[in-house]
């Protein structure tokens, strides 16, 4: 069991259990909502550390929003993936750290495991791993003489979980696949994707950067067969159309790209996008956002896209799912009025729960967001959404 601290409950250890009251039920037979509606919120406090790990942010700057760094553990942040465990927890994602490589060498890689208490609004940390290499795949140094993975190392946004029960992970800074162990050990040497090579891996190589930096595998996508990975990468390759999105299968058996790619479009070249889930072999729910926060939060939604291209024009089609601006909230869940919003920068998690449920986090870039209250570090909520529709998941992606 993990302890954590946070900024409500500083002093000592706390062991905490996993609370599954108040989770919502998978079941498929639902009150019929005529649109998007809000059904859970919980909330895990922006300042919530592993105890006793290491410091970490010695090197962040900026605002912090009253948060002294360095601080004396890791914080439990950033979520930029989840995966449902089918017990009431999950795994979630950690992301590179402080928004660099440069500042991020003290934040150590690290998937949570997190349990949603709804019936408390909270959220309770019962474990997690962190991400090694000890059998040296990676053959460039690394930060750490342990061979430890940082936030230094890889920025890692994107996860699937085999059937095996070892972890695929999408990396920004190569931009490359990575997979690891049910222990968090890397099983083989990164992969790279031909052609898209991120700034963080140029200056590495010595050769030119094909894209940005922090637009490499934003969203990661397994068939329900669990043979194919896809990639989505955050921002348009150099010499592409601006907006829209390379999207290529990776067959895990061969561990090498098919060569099929796809292209996912963007309502507007300056948006990005968050996150991308597999419904079935074909559909993919993606998260597309803009990068305000709270009043300045414009452009936060959720499509359905599909690889099968009907109307042929080279684009995956698109349909919009739901408006995280624009939730009913008729319980005024969360002491919300009755129109919820999720006004974050970045919002990097979906998970779908049943036919009509899906589950979305924000990546709260602790101490720097503060998109619900000006001036004060934005928690890590999560919440739950019904929808009017059913998204006819295939039956082997619901646990």
């Amino acid at each position: 069991m993990a302890k954590i601290k946070s900024g409500l409950a500083m002093a000592g250890a706390v062991t905490l259990t996993l609370t599954l009251a108040g989770t919502p039920s998978t079941a498929t037979t639902h009150d019929k909502v005529k649109t998007p509606t809000l059904t859970a919120f919980a909330s895990l406090p922006a300042a919530t550390f592993v105890l006793g790990s290491e410091p970490s942010g010695a090197k962040a700057t900026g605002n912090t929003n009253g948060h002294a760094v360095p601080f004396a553990d890791q914080p439990i942040q950033g979520f930029s993936g989840i995966l449902d465990n089918g017990d009431g927890s999950y795994d979630v994602l950690s992301d590179n750290g402080y928004g660099n490589q440069a500042n991020s060498g003290d934040f150590l890689l690290r998937i949570q495991r997190l349990a949603p208490a709804f019936a408390t609004g909270t959220v309770d940390v019962v474990g997690g791993i962190t991400l090694s290499d000890p059998d040296s795949k990676v053959s460039w140094p690394l930060t750490r003489a342990d061979r430890v993975l940082t936030g230094s190392d890889f920025d890692v946004e994107s996860i699937t979980r085999g059937w095996d029960g070892t972890y695929w992970i999408g990396d920004e800074f190569g931009p490359y696949l990575l997979h690891f162990d049910r222990g968090g050990r890397l099983l083989d040497a990164p992969i790279p994707l031909d052609g898209v090579i991120a700034p963080e891996s140029a200056a590495r190589l010595g050769v030119p950067a094909t894209t940005n930096s922090s637009k490499g595998f934003e969203g990661l996508a397994a068939t329900p067969d669990g043979r194919y990975l896809y990639g989505l990468l955050e921002g348009t390759v150099n010499g592409d159309i601006p907006g829209q999105l390379r999207f290529n299968e990776f067959d895990k058996r061969k561990k090498a790209y098919t060569g099929k790619r796809y292209v996912y479009q963007l309502g507007d070249p300056s948006l990005a996008i968050g996150d991308a889930i597999a419904v079935d072999e074909n559909r993919f729910l993606v998260i597309e956002r803009d990068g305000g926060q709270g009043s300045t939060a414009v452009i936060k939604r959720i499509y359905l896209a599909d690889k099968r291209d009907r109307n042929r024009d080279g684009l995956l089609d698109k349909t919009l799912v739901v408006d995280l601006m624009n939730i009913a909230n008729p319980r005024r869940l969360g002491g919300f009025g009755t129109t919820f919003t999720f006004p974050f920068p970045t919002i990097e998690d979906v998970v779908i729960l049943d036919e009509n449920t899906i589950a979305v986090l924000n990546d709260n870039n602790f101490p720097f967001s503060s998109g619900r209250t000006a001036g004060v570090a934005d928690n890590n909520e999560w919440i739950t959404i019904d929808l009017p529709n059913s998204l006819h998941p295939d039956k082997r992606i619901l646990k």
